[in-house]
This record gives C-alpha cells, sequence and structure tokens, in this order.
C-alpha cells in the first residue's frame, strides 16, 4: 500500500512541475505556443486554460492527500 501511494504521489509531483511550466507567465504561454495571437490573449482565458488550470488544481489536491497519506502511515 505504501509503495502504491509513493509511485502516485512521484508520478503526481512530476505532472505538476509540466502542468505549471505549461501555464502561460509575463509572455506566453500554452496559448502562444499553440498559435494564439492577441486576439486570444484579448479574449480573456480560452478553454485549453482553464482546462489546464482544473488540471493542475486536481493534481496539487492529490499530491496534497497522498503526502498526508505518507505522513499518516509512517506515524
Amino acid at each position: 500500500m505504501i509503495v502504491f501511494v509513493i509511485i502516485l504521489q512521484v508520478i503526481s509531483a512530476v505532472l505538476g512541475i509540466v502542468l505549471v511550466l505549461l501555464h502561460s507567465g509575463r509572455g506566453g504561454g500554452l496559448s502562444d505556443m499553440f498559435g494564439g495571437g492577441l486576439g486570444v490573449t484579448a479574449a480573456g482565458s480560452t478553454v485549453v486554460e482553464r482546462n489546464l488550470d482544473r488540471l493542475t488544481i486536481v493534481c496539487a489536491l492529490i499530491f496534497g492527500f497522498t503526502t498526508l497519506a505518507l505522513a499518516l502511515m509512517f506515524d
């Protein structure tokens, strides 16, 4: 059981890093990478960016729950 939780935590950590790096910063991000121009930036967040936000939140929650689970298992 502990091995499964550790593997899940490592996967969620790596996936979280990748998802955070895909977010747009000051110079653009996911929308600019796939050919989005000024029209997309002026219109606000796209569906892809909102889904990216949701995936990042889910990944962060999984990481948090696995951290708590590991803390309780090793206590």
